[in-house]
């Protein structure tokens, strides 16, 4: 069918698929990007945190995509009014994490704790609502082939488990010099990519066990 004679049905879907690759591939993306973009242009060593590349060369990158997944956030609907409203804060969260940088390691003020507060906040409501997605609402999304409801679960699962990885090696200083928080960060968000992009049609698994 030629973009001229789709139906208005079929161009809804396919503009569904676009939003879901987009929101799916900016969550693959951004770890590597962040990561490696920072060593090639500023050298240097690894940041803690996914959000404390805020403060390297590379900021632009990382709010950037944020802001591009909050966009794409709003802009999606889902099949109820649950799944808007999940998107709908998801995306809320997405923006403003990306406005409200994390804390600093030096010279914090007393706008850079707020903002590290915000930040806190604001991360906490995004992955808790892609965890939300993830879970609850696309396992139960309509008819969809073997075995990715498994896939969606295990992607919930992994952005669940990493939030509290990172609160719990966080608080006991665990392992820092292994920058706990920068792969756990990174785990959840590739998890939240990967749930995204099979909802998109891009990895959908031919068949699980």
């Amino acid at each position: 069918m030629t973009t001229a004679t789709r139906s208005p049905q079929s161009t809804l879907v396919h503009s569904y698929l676009f939003l879901r690759r987009a929101i799916g591939l900016i969550g693959l993306a951004l770890p590597f990007v962040l990561i490696f973009g920072k060593q090639l242009v500023q050298g240097g060593d690894l940041i803690g945190s996914l959000s404390g590349y805020y403060y390297s060369d590379v900021r632009d990158v990382f709010v950037g995509a944020m802001c591009a997944a909050g966009v794409f956030l709003f802009a999606y609907y889902g099949h109820d009014f649950i799944d808007n409203v999940a998107s709908t804060v998801a995306g809320l969260g997405a923006i403003g994490l990306a406005l409200f940088p994390t804390t600093p390691d030096h010279d914090v003020s007393g706008w850079d704790r707020t903002a590290g507060v915000l930040h806190l906040v604001f991360a906490a409501v995004f992955f808790l609502s892609l965890a939300y997605f993830c879970l609850r609402l696309f396992p139960h999304d309509g008819e969809q082939p073997a075995g990715v409801g498994v896939v969606y679960r295990v992607c919930g699962v992994v952005i669940l488990a990493s939030l509290v990885l990172i609160v719990v090696t966080s608080r006991l200083r665990l392992v820092p010099e292994w920058h706990p928080a920068l792969w756990l960060e990174s785990a959840a968000v590739w998890a939240f990519g990967v749930a995204w992009l099979v909802k998109g049609g891009t990895l959908t698994p031919k068949s699980v066990p």
